[in-house]
């Protein structure tokens, strides 16, 4: 099991929220603020499972071109 972490442009973050969530990627939105310019972003968190992976980091960098993803190894993964 995986997270990601996406950091895209306020802007693309619907469009990135959208891709993944019509794939069954479950995603939580949390509003950012970064970089020099203090420029509001968003953060993405996806867990995954390890095989849909390139295929979650694909649709992102598709809606949200530029995004950083930083990919997590989860030791335990429990929804409660």
């Amino acid at each position: 099991m995986k997270l990601l972490v996406f950091v895209t442009e306020y802007s693309a973050a619907d469009s990135a929220v959208d891709a993944l969530v019509e794939q069954g990627f479950r995603v939580t939105r949390l509003a950012s603020t970064g970089g020099f310019l203090r420029k509001g972003n968003t953060t993405l968190l996806v867990g995954v499972e390890d095989n849909a992976v390139d295929q979650a980091v694909a649709l992102a960098s598709r809606a949200a071109p530029g995004s950083l993803v930083i990919t997590l190894d989860l030791e335990r993964y429990e929804r409660i």
